[in-house]
């Protein structure tokens, strides 16, 4: 397990030992929130609406429940060569654990059945994952920052993994408690919930200069010992066509050239971004809809969830599909099939 400051948290369930218990500490009211929603900018209404509002965001009650009665999760997806998956993972930005399972969030994981479930900005110091978080059948891994109410990341297994890292061994980074790791025998699974550069962009160098620097350098290092999957809400649209209006947000968090760029930068060191190998024109792709401006009803999105694989990996892909339709937080579900 990587080294960890004293203030990060972690808890697996298969071993509560490592859950390390800390008081609730009181926001201080000046303080800005780590991953604030962008600022209405002067160009007015228009441009709020558009902007990615995504961050640590209030869970809203008016965000409707999980209700997947009728939809089908079934699969016939094949590799290019002809195999049918046979490992299917799941990605979820929550926004808060408990709005998710007043929500009855958990339905979706039962009704999806992902071999891996992995979710984010879970909100929730691990000493307080409610109990109803448990689900039967698979075995689940938590961390936590040292904020209480903002970020934090989950995953659930089915598989026992050969070993789960938290954090990616650099301490100014997980103090926020941003990254999951699970080994396979033939993978790695990595869940991540990427900085956002917040209102008025104040960590645009943070983000760009230094997490993005090393999260691509802890991903090349898993890559170098065994093929790697991440997920998560990696707070970016990559190119124009992953959001709705990409002229009028040029300057805000998610989709500024610098934070494009990194995204970029990952790619070009051997990792594919699935969706787009698969899917390279289609529009209105889109995981994440603020809540302000009825956004979700008009489809004025952003695509800030990925999976994104090792690039030997593709041949095993089998489908990348998004959940637009899975309600319950500002986020929908993303899915890859793989045979492997």
């Amino acid at each position: 397990m990587p080294k960890r400051t004293k203030k990060a948290v972690v808890k697996d369930e298969d071993n509560e030992d490592v859950a390390e218990a800390k008081p609730a500490r009181k926001r201080q009211k000046k303080e800005p929130a780590e991953d604030a929603k962008p600022a209405k900018t002067p160009k007015g209404k228009k441009e709020k609406e558009e902007e990615n509002g995504d961050g640590d965001t209030p869970a809203l009650k008016k965000v409707p429940s999980v209700d997947v009665s009728g939809m089908d999760f079934t699969s016939d997806s094949k590799t290019e060569d002809g195999r049918t998956w046979n490992v299917k993972i799941a990605s979820w930005n929550i926004n808060g654990i408990r709005a998710w399972l007043s929500k009855d969030g958990t339905s979706y994981i039962k009704a999806e059945a992902p071999d891996v479930m992995c979710l984010q900005e879970t909100k929730c110091d691990t000493s307080k994952i409610p109990a109803d978080c448990k689900i039967e059948g698979y075995t689940a891994h938590w961390l936590s920052g040292d904020k209480e109410g903002y970020s934090g990341v989950g995953m659930y297994t089915k598989t026992k993994p050969i070993n789960v890292t938290y954090g990616i061994d650099v301490s100014k980074h997980d103090n926020e408690g941003r990254v999951i790791t699970a080994e396979f025998e033939k993978y790695y699974v990595v869940t991540a919930y990427v900085p956002n550069s917040g209102r008025g962009l104040p960590r645009l160098n943070y983000r760009t200069k230094e997490w993005d620097v090393d999260f691509i350098k802890y991903l090349k290092d898993l890559d170098a010992k065994k093929p790697v999957i991440m997920c998560g809400d990696l707070n970016v649209a990559h190119l124009d066509i992953d959001l709705k209006n990409p002229k009028t947000n040029k300057k805000n968090a998610g989709f500024t050239p610098q934070e494009r760029e990194g995204f970029t930068n990952l790619l070009n060191e051997g990792f594919v971004d699935t969706y787009r190998k698969l899917y390279p024109d289609k529009e209105a792709a889109y995981t994440f809809w603020a809540y302000f401006m009825n956004n979700r009803a008009k489809d004025c999105g952003w695509r800030l969830d990925y999976f994104v694989v090792s690039e030997r990996l593709t041949k095993d892909l089998c489908d990348s599909v998004i959940r637009k339709h899975v309600m319950g937080s500002d986020h929908c579900p993303v899915v890859l099939y793989m045979n492997l």
